[in-house]
């Protein structure tokens, strides 16, 4: 999912969906789980994302674990 989001710009809720190949409910779970955390933030902000607006919001990584994130994925 992080891979999904990237690191440069927004992404919509539908394109990472697309670019998952998730269920819907899968991806909403998995972003409010990653909002929860701190590691995503909702364009507008939201601590937490309805499915039915899931695909027209916009993701982006937190820029405080930037750095972190792109650590741990270069290690897999």
């Amino acid at each position: 999912m992080v891979k999904a989001i990237g690191f440069a710009e927004p992404m919509l809720g539908a394109e990472i969906q697309d670019y998952t190949r998730m269920e819907a409910e899968d991806v909403t779970d998995t972003l409010n789980s990653l909002l929860s955390a701190g590691f995503a933030e909702s364009i507008p902000y939201r601590e937490q994302i309805e499915m039915a607006d899931m695909p027209v919001t916009s993701f982006e990584i937190n820029p405080a674990y930037v750095h972190e994130l792109r650590s741990a994925l270069i290690r897999t």
